[in-house]
């Protein structure tokens, strides 16, 4: 349950950062790799045939320029240059080798390039591969040439392109993770204030019975001490989220405090009138949690149960659990339905696991999510009742 969750690769990006994880840079690597040999290498099988001193010579570069892909992540510059040469050497060593299919490699690596690097130095890259172009029309003719622009120029699009989707992907999920601060802000500041109130009636009960009642005045008192303890803890909370909206501060309205654990079979009966087998299993007390903690649970399976509803195709049970230690709170939500594509991604049905995943780790917990090996999907919180 402590497990972090982990997202879906991105072949030419990752979520967090400009360059692919490890597992994706390999992934990469071998399909580049493989596609430099199987079109590249055929042809220089085929059109080698009557150079054979030239050959091993041909075979070696084409070689060289799969295993330089290996980095292409790491320095694509590099790369791209190493790759080039190499190319070209092949082309220089082979001409019936079109000079497209020699600097194939080299596409692949502006391609790269173009979507991890900023925008001024793949253009650069862009017009040094565009140089060679006077000897593709020289081999080639007029079709050579438009062939020879047209690949770089589409290698280098289809980074740009892969660029601006990966750029709208991280600006969608920094949306939907301000959206669910401000909710989570919201939801804190009605806590503190109906805190703070307890404390005002307390502090003027006290004040009452002081010199005719000290021990009730002691308790009041302590009631005191312990309420501002937990707005305390509130407070925390809230400066790391965003504040309320202003507009909402000005009318000095108090709303009633968030749901919270103790209404768990509310809304399972409004999961249930929608046809769906909900079954809630309670281990431990939930009195007495922190307030905040209290809400991110209950809006984690409040949530869960949404996406279940929504995405899980074929699902006609749901299974909810929570699981109290004294130090964590354990909440998992697991349905029986077919997985649907995206549930575990970053947009659609991935945005309600962003706000998941940011309610946990504003009160110091984790969350992961993800299909079961024997069909379903499964949202699993460890929030922790003592750090907060």
């Amino acid at each position: 349950m402590d497990r972090s969750s982990r997202q879906p690769d991105d072949v030419l990006g990752g979520e967090a950062g400009d360059e692919p994880s490890p597992r994706a840079a390999r992934a990469l690597w071998c399909g580049s790799a493989a596609l430099v040999l199987a079109v590249l290498g055929t042809s220089v099988l085929v059109t080698g045939t009557d150079h054979a001193g030239r050959l091993p010579a041909a075979l070696a570069l084409v070689l060289l320029q799969s295993v330089a892909l290996r980095w292409v992540v790491r320095a694509p510059a590099a790369v791209l240059a190493a790759t080039a040469a190499a190319g070209l050497a092949v082309w220089a060593l082979l001409p019936a080798v079109t000079l497209t299919g020699a600097l194939l490699a080299a596409q692949v690596a502006l391609c790269v390039l173009s979507a991890i690097r900023p925008r001024r130095v793949s253009a650069r890259a862009l017009v040094a591969m565009c140089l060679p172009a006077p000897s593709a029309f020289v081999t080639g003719g007029p079709a050579g040439l438009a062939v020879f622009l047209l690949t770089v120029v589409l290698a280098w699009t289809a980074g740009q392109w892969r660029r601006a989707q990966r750029a709208r992907t991280r600006s969608e999920t920094r949306r939907a993770v301000v959206e669910e601060r401000a909710r989570i802000a919201r939801e804190v500041h009605d806590v503190v204030a109906h805190t703070l109130s307890v404390m005002v009636v307390q502090a003027g009960a006290a004040d009452d019975v002081f010199t005719r009642q000290p021990e009730q005045a002691r308790e009041a008192l302590r009631a005191i001490e312990t309420g501002a303890r937990s707005a305390l803890g509130e407070l925390r909370l809230l400066l790391r989220a965003f504040g309320p909206d202003a507009a909402e501060e000005e009318t000095g309205e108090l709303r009633r405090p968030g749901p919270s654990l103790a209404r768990l079979d509310e809304l399972a009966g409004t999961v249930r009138a929608t046809g769906m087998s909900v079954h809630v299993d309670r281990d431990g007390m939930t009195d007495g949690l922190p307030a905040t903690v209290d809400l991110a649970a209950y809006r984690i399976v409040q949530e869960a149960l949404t996406n279940t509803l929504r995405h899980a195709a074929g699902a006609d049970e749901v299974s909810v659990r929570v699981r109290v230690d004294g130090k964590w709170v354990e909440v998992t939500v697991a349905d029986n339905g077919l997985t649907a594509q995206g549930r575990s991604g970053t947009t659609g049905a991935g945005r309600g696991l962003v706000g998941m995943r940011e309610r946990a780790r504003l009160v110091g917990g984790s969350l992961r999510a993800g299909p079961l090996p024997g069909g379903g999907f499964e949202v699993a919180a460890r929030l922790p009742v003592e750090r907060v």
